[in-house]
């Protein structure tokens, strides 16, 4: 009597339930990966054929070279690689944009999850994308162009304006405080709301703007708030103890009172950069923020700039942002 059971372990049983959802979605990543490799090498190709480059062992098809006796022969020719910058030097694309100062590298990486940029016409959504320098870069169907010109500027920022370049509803923006500033197209670092004043940077240094406002650096900024009411004592307590919010627990470096004779004046220094955090730590604790002046960014005050001024940074300035000295950071606990 014949049987197939000795034979069972050679076929390979059909998947079912979730093991064969699973194999589907490995199988449909597979896919993806090997479809996205395809189109990195196509833009490759397409890349060095717009630049002339040749491999340097390959002529009409054949693997070398080939005398008028048919004969294989060897060539000192180079490839004509043109402007090409060493690997080394690559970058990616999300870091380019940013270079061109068009926003931070943060907000570069999503303009390009979203389709808004092309690498010579090509649609490109990974922000690790490397690219040279020299290809044709297009946010939205804009050229883009390397900055030449690292401008950086500190504005004492009024109220009722806003941080965005331009606005649907009309409002007054920053940069109607900036039209004879600089003729280079910059943006501010992080934001202020608009019923916030005080201390606002503004560059067109993306890799800065990356650095002072990423979650890792810590970088201090310090307020000075106006209550409609006297700060208690154990709400005092539960700032530098920290509260959660509705986004996670938050607490303050420190807290002070401003005004020894206005105990709803207060002084806090915070590196969150989370949205509204000094209006919402606040309003959580059942207080109405009257005002809110950043008098501190990092290494940055309003001193000697009047409500409404802006002035370039000095180098010095500069130099201490880009190393991110110790002294505007959070300081971190020793173990």
């Amino acid at each position: 009597m014949s049987t197939n059971k000795p034979f069972e372990k050679f076929i390979k049983p059909e998947l079912k339930g979730a093991k064969k959802k699973e194999a589907i979605r490995q199988q449909k990543r597979k896919i993806k990966a090997e479809s996205r490799a395809a189109g990195d090498e196509a833009r490759r190709r397409k890349w060095e054929q717009v630049r002339g480059i040749e491999n340097k062992f390959q002529v009409s098809n054949n693997k070398f070279p080939v005398s008028d006796n048919n004969k294989p022969e060897t060539t000192n020719r180079q490839p004509a690689t043109g402007n090409l910058k060493p690997e080394s030097e690559l970058m990616p694309l999300n870091k380019f944009v940013a270079h061109c100062g068009v926003c931070g590298r943060r907000e570069s990486a999503e303009l390009i999850k979203k389709g808004f940029v092309t690498v010579n016409g090509d649609i490109i959504y990974e922000p690790g994308f490397k690219v040279r320098g020299n290809e044709d870069v297009k946010v939205k169907g804009k050229k883009l162009f390397l900055q030449r010109n690292l401008v950086y500027i500190l504005l004492n920022k009024p109220k009722d304006y806003i941080t965005t370049a331009k606005d649907p509803e009309g409002r007054k923006t920053v940069f109607d405080l900036l039209k004879n500033a600089t003729k280079e197209r910059i943006y501010s670092v992080g934001r202020l709301d608009r019923n916030t004043t005080g201390v606002l940077l503004l560059t067109n240094d993306g890799e800065l703007a990356q650095k002072l406002t990423h979650p890792s650096f810590e970088v201090k900024k310090i307020y000075e708030v106006k209550l409609d009411k006297p700060l208690a004592k154990k709400d005092y307590e539960t700032l530098l103890n920290g509260l959660q919010l509705e986004d996670g627990f938050v607490k303050a470096d420190s807290v002070g009172y401003a005004d020894a004779n206005d105990k709803a004046v207060i002084g806090i220094e915070i590196h969150s950069g989370k949205n509204r955090i000094v209006r919402r730590i606040f309003e959580h604790l059942g207080y109405d923020v009257k005002n809110l002046d950043r008098v501190m960014f990092a290494n940055l005050t309003k001193k000697n700039v009047d409500r409404g001024k802006w002035r370039m940074l000095q180098e010095k300035e500069v130099r201490l942002l880009k190393y991110l000295n110790q002294s505007f950071t959070k300081n971190k606990k020793t173990v």
